[in-house]
């Protein structure tokens, strides 16, 4: 395991899912671990849902299968970051309009019966809990799903209640989840990202005041996506800082023209004014980014996650691992003045302050 101070940032890591395929390294857990160590990573986030990687059900039923698996990654030279339920967390709350777009997410038994997904996902994610713990990791990276996206520009005029509505059905849909999260001792992150519920700092807090505060309701903080909204990536941190527990390194550009901008006029991602890019191609401020964790005594994982319109992912994956490791920061462990450091006493200092001896 990890040897670093508590309170350092741990890295570099990499989310397996834009990588997995059919052709070797890329179709099994073994090799495309192997492949990552060999690029400088240390650590791999899992998805929970593609079998090549993990057996979910089976990981949250047998302490040896998880120990195993565990073992197999050590192996080929990383460990398990964390697990992720992207998809099945999608899932859990879905509005009719993209029931289609995210039947695909589902087994294809599933497909076409909105009911039984949502149990299915729900279901995941119980698994997910209980996986999360018998692997001994600490927080588990998730999306919040949706039912208030289709109407999150407010036109035509919402009726009065919808947005609190569907924040209470957000929460009763969750808030056994979270206990299940509680109950395991790991952090449930959601990924804050457009298309879900939880998609801003304000979302985030609605979520959070309706499930009470949940003390297992976190954030995955990935900056590109607040970049491609105009927020202020860094005033986020100070924000939020208690509640991120899980940190994607997605680099994103925005450059708005007289033809469209956030919205993206319903092009691609290649001509959108906002696109995601390889780490360092882009505008996020890393240096300031990696700077706010640290002061704020974040130690979760620094996981590559590789989107990029232009390069091709073997090249952001080879490139990321170094540019990760580069913004690393040693948390000093004393002052840099402590060379000029001065007795101290009660007494000193009121003489200091001028204040007259109490004796």
């Amino acid at each position: 395991m990890s040897t670093e101070p508590s309170n350092q940032i741990l890295g570099p890591a990499i989310f397996l899912a834009q990588f997995l395929g059919d052709e070797p390294p890329f179709d099994s857990l073994d090799t495309i671990c192997r492949w990552a160590a060999s690029l400088g990573y240390r650590g791999v986030q899992i998805p929970s849902v593609d079998p090549r990687c993990i057996d979910l059900r089976t990981a949250a039923e047998s302490q040896a299968y998880c120990d195993e698996l565990k073992g197999r990654c050590v192996e080929a030279g990383v460990e398990i970051s964390e697990l992720s339920t992207h998809l099945q967390g999608q899932l859990v709350a879905v509005h009719p309009a993209c029931d289609e777009l995210f039947d695909d997410f589902a087994p294809p038994k599933l497909r076409g019966k909105p009911r039984e997904r949502t149990v299915w996902a729900i279901d995941q994610l119980h698994l997910a809990a209980k996986a999360s713990q018998r692997l001994g990791l600490k927080a588990h990276a998730t999306f919040s799903g949706a039912l208030l996206w289709p109407f999150m520009y407010p036109w035509p005029q919402r009726p009065a209640g919808l947005v609190e509505e569907g924040f209470a059905e957000l929460a009763r849909r969750w808030r056994p989840i979270l206990d299940a999260f509680d109950d395991a001792g790991v952090d449930l992150c959601f990924e804050i990202h457009p298309g879900e519920d939880l998609h801003d700092g304000a979302s985030f807090e609605r979520f959070l005041e309706a499930v009470d505060h949940h003390p297992r309701a976190h954030i995955l903080y990935d900056p590109s996506h607040l970049l491609l909204q105009q927020l202020d990536y860094l005033d986020f941190i100070d924000r939020y800082h208690e509640r991120i527990r899980m940190f994607h390194v997605k680099d994103a550009e925005f450059s708005p023209n007289g033809r469209s901008g956030v919205y993206g006029g319903y092009q691609d991602w290649l001509e959108r004014p906002g696109r995601f890019r390889s780490l360092g191609d882009g505008q996020v401020d890393f240096k300031g980014i990696f700077s706010k964790l640290t002061q704020y005594g974040f130690d979760g994982w620094a996981v590559l996650e590789w989107e990029c319109c232009l390069k091709d992912a073997r090249q952001g994956a080879a490139e990321g691992a170094s540019f990760i490791a580069d913004h690393l920061i040693q948390r000093s462990q004393r002052a840099f003045d402590d060379f000029a450091g001065v007795t101290a006493s009660r007494t000193r200092n009121r003489k200091i302050l001028g204040l007259a001896d109490e004796n």
